[in-house]
């Protein structure tokens, strides 16, 4: 009994969730529900922002930096001392030191992502009711991890006002079966897929580690998975990108000159501090950025739309919560992960009241409330090599994998609901 046990726990890492199953089970009926059946669920105390709760939670991870670097720099001080002369074993003291630079980066990289996530959420305006103070908070944090603060924030906003959108979202953007010159869908052989895609796992997962290194910044530096409005080669960096408005160049500017002014203060610091004090946990700050973005909007069993089937409402609920890394997920990441469907209906409203607020979302998206439980490794490898490309026609698609095979089927149609609130042009 004991043993089965410890087997099926094993397997489970490594198995979807039961909300994914369901889904897979039943054709996908487009929702039409109003915005204002939405905001009118959710009450209002909740949207209302708490600037001394929000100082608090900053001063929290700041101080947990702080102390985490406080920690490294006793750990080669202790091995010198043989760990209070407790440890003398040469192999022992290798072993405990590299234990001890092992968890430092690992909590330091969750830590500096939750700085990300507050950084990301004083863009939005959710954290203060001042304008200047929000945006003078979310340009220290971010610049304190290299984010291009203005500029990703202007795109931020496109992407929550288009979300889903083929023509218009900013953000992980499927590719198309034009993209990958495959032929069409009728005449589409296995050996046409097997010569686009064929692929061994130990290559999948070389390209998962790529996509999980370097996928932040080919993003910001060069539009990967961008909108395909904007060429590739498009950046976060050039005020003159057609990213940006023109009202918005000097922001991106300001935005560079903190980059470089922090860059210059690492080199100043020295090697030895960029090296092993920052270095490795801002490395694992950009894999989680990309894994929680990545997995809120990426999934077999979630559509995209075209303009004649897109509205706001349907982009919105086309995201998916997750339990992302559980308690230390929702600590940390501050709830971006666990409530990010009610991140995109109530942008303002601060995130420790997200919890509660998706109770209420709840009950009003029912059915078409997604949440998956799916191990999150295991829901990156599987989206990651489950959502490869989709048709070039349809208005609602479904992403198909490496044999041209979408997961889920399409429903009942009905023209989406033009909503007297839509407010898809005024998110900010």
């Amino acid at each position: 009994m004991g043993g089965a046990s410890v087997k099926k726990s094993a397997s489970s890492y490594f198995s979807n969730g039961p909300e994914y199953e369901a889904r897979l089970k039943k054709p996908f009926v487009p929702p039409n529900i109003v915005l204002k059946d939405i905001h009118d669920a959710v009450p209002k105390h909740l949207l209302h922002k708490n600037p001394t709760k929000a100082s608090l939670y900053i001063l929290r991870d700041i101080s947990f930096t702080v102390l985490l670097y406080k920690f490294a720099s006793s750990i080669t001080p202790w091995a010198a001392s043989d760990f209070w002369g407790y440890v003398h074993t040469p192999w022992q003291k290798v072993f405990l030191k590299s234990a001890m630079w092992l968890s430092y980066w690992w909590i330091q990289g969750i830590v500096n992502a939750g700085i990300f996530c507050l950084g990301h959420d004083a863009g939005h305006g959710s954290l203060f009711e001042s304008k200047l103070v929000s945006n003078t908070v979310g340009f220290i944090l971010h610049t304190y991890i290299l984010v291009p603060y203005f500029s990703w924030r202007s795109t931020h906003h496109a992407h929550h006002k288009a979300t889903g959108s083929m023509e218009r979202d900013e953000n992980y953007v499927p590719y198309t079966r034009g993209k990958y010159q495959l032929p069409d869908e009728k005449t589409a052989t296995r050996t046409d897929y097997l010569e686009a895609f064929e692929e061994t796992p130990i290559y999948s997962l070389t390209r998962i580690f790529i996509m999980q290194t370097l996928g932040w910044w080919l993003y910001l530096g060069n539009n990967a998975m961008g909108s395909p409005k904007d060429l590739a080669g498009t950046n976060h960096f050039n005020p003159y990108s057609t990213l940006f408005k023109p009202h918005e160049r000097n922001s991106v500017i300001l935005t560079n000159l903190g980059l470089a002014a922090w860059a210059y203060g690492l080199y100043q610091i020295g090697g030895e501090f960029f090296m092993w004090y920052y270095l490795v946990p801002w490395i694992l700050v950009n894999h989680w950025i990309v894994m929680f973005t990545f997995l809120h909007h990426t999934d077999p069993t979630i559509p995209h739309y075209r303009k004649p089937a897109w509205n706001f409402v349907r982009g919105a609920i086309g995201t998916v919560d997750r339990p992302l890394l559980g308690w230390m997920g929702r600590f940390f990441f501050h709830n971006i992960s666990h409530d990010h469907v009610a991140h995109h209906f109530f942008l303002r409203a601060p995130f420790y009241n997200g919890p509660e607020i998706t109770k209420a979302l709840k009950k009003v998206l029912k059915d078409h409330y997604n949440y998956d439980s799916t191990p999150t490794f295991y829901a990156l490898y599987r989206s990651f090599n489950e959502c490869v490309f989709v048709e070039d026609q349809g208005d609602i698609i479904f992403y198909k994998n490496k044999n041209g095979i979408a997961a889920r089927d399409l429903g009942a149609v009905e023209q989406p609901v033009q909503d007297v609130e839509e407010v898809s042009d005024k998110v900010e």
